[in-house]
């Protein structure tokens, strides 16, 4: 039987085509995909060309966006109308001149794949529990779960199953990490790698730098479950046994998954003699309420501790009672702001502090522990015009000590995130000697979140790139595999 339209013109012909008594089953004349019908009609150019919204594609400040070292970005000048190098005056990044909300202050580029919103993999999951479709390599970053199957050389943490619906979408966009989910992922032949390189006289640690920097989080803890499967031996100790000092702190911190790091800095920091404050702070006042969560629960299941009554007995104070408001993952994640609300906390900071003999710790313990950070930023707007004087110099004349830097953080974040770890990142490696544990703390818990964004306002702050900085303070393969994460 003959088919009318088949086979199509410059076809051969094919015979037994279509089979007897199943025509209905194919296309209508005219209507057979190729060639006619490829690319779809009005679809243009396939594949499609890459959006100018992609990763990378421009969007970011023009040199001079940031002010230079000692001008701590975000900062209002006495009289209320911010002043920044290299933005308009009222003008701000994303912020079109003259609209409502926090104008003064510049924001880190917006990302985004495929011209919408990116979000950024935070971790332990995707938020919003879904990737989005124009992922590059159309992966998702990070699983709902971090695959913990095999953690030996520390307790194993199986973070709870997170509604990432919930994280505040400031968090979510305009940021992006320097290391990626690597494409066509194995960890059986990573784990063969990383074998060979430790097997026999000798390490072969490009090897090692060439698989641990270029794999996500994730992907690691699927190679160390898949080296004890292959081999019966622990990954971990094997790397602890071939390495040694800096190296060997990065290599861990990079296969530990990130809440465990996290709850594992915070009790080195308050082991033994002595309390590392910066730690805590860095930890505690920077992250997001589900992480704070997640970090109580994991340094209670992996430590057997309480978190809280750790740091009531290595604090004081109103330092104590900062950190333990912020133990408490509590803090309002409403993106909305309320310009009423900024106004009366600008008020009530000002008589708590400027306009008072003495100081109300708790008025500024209370505001800042609980207010949304777009709230706050709000109010460091207002306080400005009701003191005359930005809020960050308000504190640092009103306190001193470890609940300064904790309350300076916290407003730092507010106004720009990437800015304080790129200033605690300088202060790391500046002058005589360098603080590799801040170094790789930062490193690390940042390079799958804003480690772009740090990078680029450590240049325009200081005028040198991290790369740089990093190179001439480290040496070995230790600052191998730090250039590797950084991406230099």
């Amino acid at each position: 039987m003959s088919y009318p339209g088949y086979p199509p013109t410059g076809y051969p012909p094919f015979p037994g085509y279509p089979p007897a008594g199943q025509e209905s089953s194919f296309p209508p004349p005219g209507q057979y995909p190729y060639p006619s019908g490829f690319p779809p009609v009005g679809g243009g150019a396939y594949p499609p060309a890459p959006s100018s919204g992609y990763p990378g594609a421009g969007g970011y400040p023009a040199p001079g966006g940031y002010p230079a070292p000692g001008g701590y970005p975000g900062a209002p000048p006495p009289g209320g109308a911010p002043s920044y190098p290299g933005v308009p005056p009222g003008q701000g990044f994303g912020t079109p001149p003259g609209g409502a909300g926090f104008s003064g202050y510049p924001q880190p580029p917006s990302q985004s794949y495929g011209g919408s919103p990116a979000q950024v993999p935070l971790p332990g999951g995707f938020p919003g529990g879904q990737m989005p479709s124009q992922y590059p390599g159309g992966q998702a970053p990070y699983p709902s779960q971090i695959n913990t199957e095999s953690f030996p050389s520390y307790p194993v943490f199986s973070p709870v199953s997170l509604d990432y619906n919930s994280e505040p979408a400031a968090m979510t966009q305009g940021t992006q990490g320097t290391v990626r989910p690597a494409a066509n992922f194995d960890a059986m032949r990573d784990a063969e790698i990383l074998r060979k390189a430790m097997k026999g006289f000798g390490t072969d640690e490009q090897a090692i730098v060439d698989v641990v920097a270029n794999r996500s989080n994730d992907q690691r803890q699927k190679i160390k479950a898949a080296f004890k499967t292959m081999y019966g031996k622990d990954l971990i100790k094997d790397l602890k046994s071939e390495l040694s000092g800096n190296m060997e702190e990065l290599i861990l911190a990079l296969f530990m998954p990130p809440t465990y790091y996290d709850a594992w800095s915070l009790r080195n920091a308050m082991k033994g003699a002595g309390t590392q404050e910066r730690v805590l702070i860095e930890i505690l006042c920077t992250r997001t309420n589900q992480e704070i969560r997640e970090i109580v629960r994991c340094y209670q299941s992996e430590f057997g501790r309480d978190l809280e009554k750790d740091i009531r007995s290595d604090t004081s104070g109103h330092f104590e009672r900062l950190l333990v408001s912020m133990c408490q993952g509590n803090r309002d994640e409403n993106q909305n702001v309320n310009h009423h609300l900024a106004q009366e906390d600008a008020q009530r900071l000002y008589q708590a502090g400027e306009g008072r003999l003495g100081t109300d710790e708790s008025c500024f313990n209370m505001i800042l522990a609980t207010r949304s950070f777009p709230q706050l930023k709000a109010t460091v707007e207002a306080y400005s015009r009701v003191a005359n004087r930005d809020l960050l110099s308000s504190v640092a004349r009103e306190f001193s000590g470890n609940v300064e830097s904790g309350l300076k953080t916290i407003l730092q974040c507010a106004l720009n995130r990437p800015a304080f770890f790129a200033e605690r990142l300088y202060y790391s490696m500046k002058g005589a000697g360098t603080d590799d544990s801040t170094l790789v703390r930062i490193v690390v818990t940042r390079s799958e979140i804003d480690l772009v964004q740090i990078k680029q306002t450590f240049s325009q702050m200081y005028q040198k790139t991290l790369g740089t900085m990093i190179a001439s303070d480290t040496s070995g393969d230790y600052r191998k595999l730090l250039l590797a994460i950084v991406g230099q």
